[in-house]
């Protein structure tokens, strides 16, 4: 069915991190940008990241009274938002800083918001928007995700060293440039159809114009970007793709809406053949079946799926690990992410589960 709702309030918003900070060694930076908030953080590190930056991160906040770091469990799960509140609660923590990948940071955004303090993120890889976003998705664990904790406000600052990310394996910034090639292809959608943005409400007129700027900039500076990384040396287009990848598209997604790209990478979540792979991979191949769906032109499909093979993202399921996919298998692709409710139905298009097997039949 076309679900698009038809949105007739007048009320329309956006929304937006408190501050949005990004340069080569920002992270020197960071203990007098805490000191705007307090002096007594609580510093959230993630595991994969806890030998590089204890040592920098003690050192640019020895301006403070006192700091206190955790190493993060691995997952953003109930229990381990409850230890860290727990002991920011124990230390008189007054803010929280989360520094690392996705899951790390959403842990930093929900003890945060539990404990009524200020919230700092700091991205070391620029796999995703999550970063900006008034979003924490929480797991089960077993791994599985459980739900998505829709928060009150943004982070208060989000501080991108863009030395930190040109040092991550470069397939981190591959992903993100998939994730943030959605941003356009779902904001339209939302737009056309009228649907509400992911707080509930029609998008106001920038939120268009940052998702095509978003679009744009990945396709100027995106092959630039990804030799720039390689050689750990962030030149303007790996400065341009970062600011794409976590801020365009961390307000392009919340304000201007989701819809069929991000609802097919959930269909392919059910899949344990995708497991191992990133969730801006998996959006990538969302992004090409969405318009497939919208019946884009051929020049847009055509020029969109070049950028992803230039750049190295996936744009077909054996490249997602669904080797000869089934019927079995697409279909329940197409049932997951045709759920009742489901953000797919924000497209201007007709959507049925029928309609998703059909092209994903194409992308097979």
């Amino acid at each position: 069915m076309f679900a698009g709702n038809q949105n007739q309030s007048r009320m329309k918003g956006a929304r937006f991190p408190g501050r949005y900070l990004q340069g080569p060694h920002a992270l020197q930076h960071l203990g007098q940008e805490i000191a705007r908030f307090g002096q007594r953080p609580l510093l959230i590190i993630d595991r994969g990241v806890w030998e590089i930056l204890q040592e920098p991160v003690r050192n640019a906040c020895a301006n403070l009274v006192e700091i206190f770091i955790e190493r993060h469990a691995g997952d953003c799960t109930e229990q381990e938002i409850a230890r860290l509140k727990r002991h920011a609660q124990q230390c008189q923590a007054d803010v929280v800083v989360g520094l690392g990948g996705g899951k790390a940071l959403d842990t930093a955004k929900a003890v945060a918001w539990h404990l009524e303090t200020p919230n700092i993120i700091v991205p070391t890889i620029a796999a995703s928007d999550a970063p900006c976003s008034a979003l924490a998705v929480i797991y089960r664990e077993d791994g599985s995700v459980d739900h998505d904790l829709f928060l009150p406000r943004n982070p208060d600052l989000v501080l991108v060293d863009s030395v930190l990310i040109a040092q991550a394996p470069v397939r981190f910034l591959v992903a993100g440039m998939g994730d943030a090639l959605a941003t356009f292809c779902e904001a339209e959608a939302c737009r056309l159809s009228n649907s509400n943005n992911s707080f509930g409400m029609r998008g106001l007129p920038i939120a268009w114009t940052i998702a095509r700027q978003c679009l744009d900039t990945l396709f100027e500076f995106g092959e630039q970007a990804l030799a720039e990384c390689r050689d750990l040396q962030p030149g303007e287009a790996l400065e341009r793709i970062i600011e794409a990848n976590i801020l365009l598209s961390g307000i392009g997604f919340e304000s201007g809406g989701v819809a069929a790209a991000h609802a097919i990478h959930h269909g392919l979540c059910e899949l344990h053949e995708t497991h191992a792979y990133l969730h801006g991979e998996k959006v990538a191949v969302g992004v090409l079946a969405e318009l497939l769906l919208q019946q884009a032109s051929d020049e847009f499909y055509q020029r969109v799926k070049d950028f992803c093979i230039a750049i190295g993202l996936p744009v077909s399921l054996p490249q997602l690990g669904i080797h000869h996919a089934t019927p079995e298998q697409l279909s329940r692709i197409a049932e997951r992410a045709c759920k009742p409710g489901e953000i797919i139905y924000n497209e201007a298009v007709e959507i049925t589960p029928e309609r998703v097997v059909h092209v994903l039949q194409q992308l097979a």
